[in-house]
């Protein structure tokens, strides 16, 4: 009877996960279909980063990286679940490929930070430390802007990085906020 439980429980946790991963890469699809495009550069803005950052923080480094190489995998398929409905292989060379190589890499710097969040349940650290991993977002597409698009450092910055940090510091803040109520009952799972 003990090894019916632990099995339902392990397979239990199995499903949730991938629920999560899934769920997660959902949701920075649904992101990238809330875009304003503006007028001073080719990158809309979009929810995206939004939904990086909170999968990175709740579902730790593997899962949350997990939920980024399915949502890029699907697009590179042809799914159009890039900003504008875009989708397949070519649309890593355009403007936004650099941003998507930065989901990436901000996936790597939210899951080691985040540990101390956990434990002090600071909404102002927990905000620090999205920041910190959406400025690593935001570098990777300002030097995408400069070396594939041709943009020069300072009009790459202009149009790849300065133009949206205020969005993404509400982005980060509100992030931070549902991280640190939700972050207690995700853990059990991804544990």
């Amino acid at each position: 009877m003990e090894a019916i439980l632990k099995r339902e429980i392990v397979l239990g946790k199995v499903l949730s996960r991938i629920i999560l991963i899934v769920s997660f890469a959902a949701a920075i699809t649904l992101g990238a279909h809330v875009r304003i495009p503006l007028p001073f550069t080719p990158v809309p803005l979009t929810l995206q980063t939004f939904f990086v950052l909170l999968s990175a923080a709740l579902l730790g480094a593997r899962m949350g990286m997990a939920a980024q190489v399915l949502y890029v995998c699907a697009g590179a398929a042809g799914l159009g679940v890039f900003t504008g409905s875009g989708a397949g292989l070519s649309y890593f060379q355009g403007v936004t490929g650099g941003y998507l190589v930065g989901f990436m890499a901000a996936q790597l710097v939210v899951p080691s930070l985040s540990r101390s969040i956990a434990i002090d349940k600071s909404v102002l650290r927990a905000a620090a430390v999205f920041l910190l991993a959406d400025f690593v977002l935001l570098a990777c597409g300002t030097l995408w802007l400069k070396t594939a698009c041709g943009y020069s450092g300072k009009q790459a910055m202009l149009c790849g990085f300065w133009v949206f940090v205020p969005g993404d510091i509400l982005k980060a803040v509100l992030a931070a906020g549902i991280y640190i109520a939700a972050a207690p009952r995700i853990k059990e799972i991804t544990r």
